[in-house]
């Protein structure tokens, strides 16, 4: 089974919810991709239907957008 990905940009909103998330899942069983730390990943974000940070998209594909960190558009500047 694939991992869930939970992408986010560091801000305060982000940070909240990654540990959240950590608290509900486990760190083990997530990737977390940090687009602050590392902005390699964002085309592979935006394929996966990702508009806004954070943001999970889980094993089956579907990208569940928690809050509202930053737009994709706002990480590419």
């Amino acid at each position: 089974m694939t991992k869930p990905v939970f992408y986010h940009a560091g801000c305060t909103v982000c940070v909240s919810a990654e540990n959240d998330i950590i608290n509900l899942i486990g760190a083990d069983n997530l990737d977390i991709v940090h687009f602050g730390i590392d902005n390699s990943r964002l085309d592979e974000a935006e394929k996966a239907g990702v508009k806004s940070v954070p943001a999970l998209v889980t094993p089956n594909g579907n990208v569940l957008h928690i809050n509202f960190g930053a737009s994709m558009a706002d990480l590419r500047n």
